[in-house]
Order: C-alpha cells, then structure tokens, then sequence
C-alpha cells in the first residue's frame, strides 16, 4: 500500500500572542512545520497532505516544495475535520500516517515501528507523570485499545490514567474514511474529535494497535511561548546527545544553544556560551571557544576558535587559529595554517596559507597570498562610496602596522609595507614601499592649560 502523510497545521495559535503562525515559530533554528516535514520525507510517503489555515497563507508560500499538496481548512471544527478535507486526495487502498504541525521533535525511528502495524488503526502513545491536558488511553480489561478520551470529557478514574494519546495515528484509508463520515460534535468543544474513531473501530471489533513513544520529550507540542521555550530546551539536549554519540565533546550542554543542522566529527569540542546555528559543519578536532558564535560555517580539521568570536559563512582549511573577539564574515576563507587574531574583522577575502592577521585590522574585498603578514590597524580600503573594489596581496607580503591599502590595489610577491603608509598604487615585487609625510617637531609650543585662554 502507498504511505500518504497528513499534516495538521491550521491551528490559530492565538495563546502565541504573535503575528507569525504559531506552526512557523522556530525550534532548533527551523520552524516546527518544516522539521515535522524533514521527518515526514524521511518516510518516503507517495504523498504529503499540509492542512493549513487559508487567513495565514504565508505558511503555504514560506515552506511550498515540491511533492506537498497544500488543503485549505476554511472552518477550523477540530482535529478529525482537518483529516477529513485531506481525505479526499487519499486513494481508499492507501496507508495514512497524521501528524502535527506544532509537535516537530518527533523522530522518523519512533513512527516506523507504526508503519509495519497490522492493524487498521494504531496510535502513538506515551506515560507521562504528569497527563494534564492530554486525551488519554482507554484499554478493556484485557488491555486492548478500547478508546481515547479528550481530558475535557474524562470522568475523574479516566484522568488518572497516566498513558495519554500522542494525536499521531495511523490507519487504513478506507477504514478511515467511514469513521471520519460519522464523526459528530457531541462533546465539551463541540468539535470533531479524530479520537473518537476508536470507539467506532472497536465497536466494530477491529483491533487496534499501539505502541508506546520511547520518549514523551519528542511528542512534546507548543500551544504558548512557555511551551516553545520547554521544546527548544529539548530539542538542545536531543541535539547535543546525538553530538556527543558521535565523539563531540560538549562541556555544558545545558549552556549551549545548538540550532539549524549541525554536523560534526569526534573529538570536536565545544565549549560554554556557544551559539551554533545555520548550517555548520565542524571537522575533527574543532575547537569552538566559550561564547562563539557559528553560523553556516565550514571548519577543517584542527581549526580553533577562542572566545567570543563570531564568524557566519566561514570556510577554513586545516588547522586555523581565530581569536579572541574575531569577527570573520560571509566570503571569508582560510587556508591552513592562518593566524586571524583579536578585533580583525575579515569579509569576503581569502587568506593564503600560513598568513596571519594577528590583532586590530579589517580586510575586506581581498585575496591574499600564502605567508603574509598583516600588521596591526591595516585597513582595506574597498569602498569608494558607490562601488567596492579589491585588494590583491601576493605570496610573501610584509604589510607594517597602521597601513591604509586603497582598492583597486595590488601589492606584489615578497614586497614590505612600510608602517604608516597609504598604497593608493600597486606596489612592486621584493622591494620597499612607503608613503609617509615629513616628521616636524614646533620649537616652543605649549601644551594647552586648563582655564587659560589664549
């Protein structure tokens, strides 16, 4: 049979207090939508049905991809409403799977075991200590699945069941199908329960399957930005335990923040304070410094980075060393061996192997050469006000302290730079350039005094 997904994601979230669509509030870095369908595309389905709220279209038009059928719910009248406008684009020999939009930690690996259930129905469930708020698990007396019901319903024995309903179900289509034409609005919300199809399996004497989530921290959902602040915490420690699996050793994981897609190799370490986000890939033996920040950065093997530095769009090769209070931005590109040090700011400049930038410089717009050293204050100067130019510096270069290189410029293989110049012509090879004013000392001048007019 084929798998077609359904997503339900045309809550209001109205307790999110906020302009965004609550399904599109990030988690790790993402938005729940668009980790519930990475998870979704991992179970290969022939189909994915998105049921969304046409009133906030930007959900459509934020996440539209190919494959993703987008079914409007004009009338939001409960859970088993929302699966019933998708059913219509689902073949009667089909499987379905139902997931939700606001529940994004939930993992390929826990809803497989569901897919190979031979059952018409199944649900996810979870033990919790705690079942506030959740619909829970009715079971006979010889612990067949005999109903779910919602917590606004339940009797006081019925909420003292600590086995609750994921919502996450999976079902024949056909069978499914009945069950949704004959749902009512019976109940406390006067809405139509996708619970309910229970009852109506085992009054048919189907058997219905479940299985027990291994972690109720990936079916957590997020109905207020208290929830969303509890899942972005578990998602940080799904995040760093599946790091640290693999050999990175994570200091704190409790204090740092790891967003967006991370991979990582062993021995990596990241320390206290670090931020990572985007798409980062660390080789083995990075060393992130306590209160870094990474974002979509590409770092070899060996690379260091002291603290409190930031780099976005970063690529090294090998063994580089950046930092303390580096800021390296997108273009910026290092070969092995380079030396960027505190308050350098580099963007879209590639520096050639074993070249050092060691303090107080900002190199913008540049290709610079293998073993190049770049004094301190040196400034590119790739901004004429309309247009930026480039700075190229050759193999060998000694750039002295305090040097101003006004782009378009180029300085050739193994020249010096005198301190305090400004190249505003290319300089040539194996020689000295050096543009300085003449040094005057006044005879007899006075420093001025406090108080004392001239």
């Amino acid at each position: 049979m084929s798998l077609h997904i359904i997503i339900l994601a045309a809550g209001d979230g109205t307790r999110m207090k906020s302009s965004l669509p609550k399904v599109l509030h990030p988690v790790g870095g993402k938005a729940m939508l668009a980790r519930v369908l990475e998870t979704a595309r991992a179970l290969e389905p022939a189909a994915i049905h998105v049921v969304y709220n046409p009133g906030t279209p930007e959900v459509r038009t934020t996440l539209d991809a190919p494959g993703i059928t987008w079914v409007a719910q004009h009338e939001r009248l409960g859970t088993g409403h929302a699966v019933q406008q998708a059913m219509p684009g689902v073949p009667e020999d089909a499987e379905v799977l139902v997931l939700y939009g606001d529940i994004p930690l939930v993992q390929p690996a826990t809803l497989a075991p569901m897919l190979e259930r031979p059952e018409a129905l199944t649900v996810l469930t979870m033990d919790l200590a705690e079942p506030a708020g959740y619909g829970r698990i009715l079971r006979d007396v010889k612990g067949r699945v005999v109903g779910i019901v919602e917590e606004r319903d339940a009797d006081s024995d019925q909420r003292s069941i600590t086995e609750v309903n994921s919502g996450i179900i999976f079902a024949r289509a056909g069978s499914l199908k009945g069950w949704l034409s004959r749902l009512g609005t019976g109940n406390s919300q006067g809405e139509y329960y996708l619970t309910d199809v229970f009852a109506m399996a085992a009054d048919e004497a189907c058997e219905i399957g479940s299985i027990g989530a291994p972690s109720g921290r990936e079916l957590q959902g997020a109905n207020d930005q208290s929830q969303l602040a509890q899942l972005e915490t578990a998602c940080r420690a799904m995040t760093a335990e599946r790091l640290m699996q693999k050999g990175v050793r994570i200091m704190d994981p409790e204090r740092v923040e790891l967003r967006g897609d991370i991979e990582a190799s062993p021995e990596v370490v990241i320390d206290v304070g670090a931020i990572l986000e985007g798409r980062n890939r660390l080789g083995e033996g990075v060393h992130v410094g306590p209160g870094c920040v990474l974002k979509d950065c590409d770092l070899g093997a060996g690379t260091r980075i002291h603290a409190y530095s930031v780099l976005e769009g970063v690529r090294t090769q090998g063994d580089c060393d950046i930092g303390p209070f580096a800021r390296l931005r997108p273009g910026t590109e290092l070969d092995a061996g380079c030396k960027v040090g505190n308050f350098v700011e580099i963007k879209q400049t590639r520096l050639g192997e074993g070249s050092k930038a060691s303090h107080l410089s900002y190199l913008g717009d540049a290709k610079i050469g293998a073993g190049v050293n770049i004094g301190a204050g040196t400034i590119t100067c790739n901004y004429d006000g309309a247009n930026k130019h480039q700075t190229v510096i050759a193999d060998g270069v000694f750039i002295g302290s305090d040097t101003q290189l006004v782009a378009p410029v180029s300085i050739g293989r193994n020249a010096v730079i005198g301190a305090g110049s400004t190249i505003t012509r290319d300089t040539p090879e194996d020689q000295l350039t050096l543009s300085r004013s003449k040094q005057v000392s006044v005879p007899g001048w006075r420093r001025p005094q406090k108080g004392k007019k001239k």
